[in-house]
């Protein structure tokens, strides 16, 4: 960390010891959400959220494949993400960052915790079977890239549509049913930051923090967890964040209900 990077930190500790945050917002707020989906025509499915400056676009493709051997009656689900460099100065292209695979297994693991999709209502027959593909696109990158993510995996798949599938093969000039959605995971991601617990850090934030929490749920039961950085939490502080977290489920859960609407 260079000197102007120490200063911030320290000013950011500062604050929060206050009770106060740089740009006003109470400890457990988010930034400001905006939601457009549906928009990607060569998609199945798509969304961009904005959450304060952080934006990230997903992409839902689907396409007939065989069956997972240990799963020969269900489909498949596959979630990628894609940190590119235009978001971020240390964002490089190449192989998958440590960063980048840990954003799309905390994704995954929501969604499939939470059953989001019925993976055997993607089986075709004893040989075939629907993969839905989630493609994460890091567009910009300014803290929080998992409730972002989250956020529109779930508006995606909210909009995305099934090709015919004709002897083996998708037709995608033709997308009619779609998608059966049967619950929606979204994440509150928490951090720790000497004594004082924020949701929703900014880049500066993330930065500073001694420790990150990401819980996901489905509005009823804390679906996953996914602890980042160093340091630790208290029983009584992980307690305290899941509460808040269900919460806030509802706060962004409209957002996937008014994509659904559409």
């Amino acid at each position: 960390m260079d000197a102007i990077d120490s200063l911030k930190s320290a000013y950011i500790r500062e604050l929060l010891a206050k009770g106060s945050r740089e740009d006003s917002r109470g400890m457990f707020d988010f930034r400001p959400v905006s939601v457009k989906a549906g928009f990607v025509e060569n998609a199945e499915g798509s969304a961009q959220v904005d959450l304060g400056s952080t934006r990230v676009l997903v992409g839902i493709k689907m396409q007939v494949e065989e069956p997972m051997e240990d799963t020969p009656d269900q489909g498949n689900l596959m979630v990628s993400a894609e940190l590119l460099p235009l978001a971020h100065a240390e964002f490089e292209t190449g192989p998958p960052s440590p960063e980048s695979i840990e954003l799309a297994r905390v994704v995954d693991r929501g969604i499939r915790a939470a059953k989001a999709i019925d993976l055997s209502s993607l089986s075709i027959d004893a040989e075939k079977a629907w993969t839905v593909f989630i493609d994460l696109y890091v567009l910009n990158y300014d803290g929080n890239l998992f409730d972002a993510s989250a956020l529109a995996a779930m508006c995606a798949l909210k909009t995305t549509k099934v090709p015919k599938e004709e002897n083996g093969k998708a037709i995608y000039s033709e997308r009619k049913d779609k998608l059966k959605i049967d619950n929606v995971a979204l994440s509150t991601t928490f951090g720790k930051i000497g004594n004082a617990l924020v949701l929703d850090m900014d880049i500066h934030e993330e930065n500073t923090a001694d420790t990150r929490l990401t819980i996901t749920n489905d509005g009823k039961l804390v679906r996953a967890m996914q602890k980042g950085i160093g340091g630790n939490l208290s029983m009584h502080e992980i307690d305290e964040l899941v509460g808040i977290s269900t919460e806030k489920f509802n706060e962004l859960n409209k957002y996937v209900s008014q994509v659904s609407e559409q």
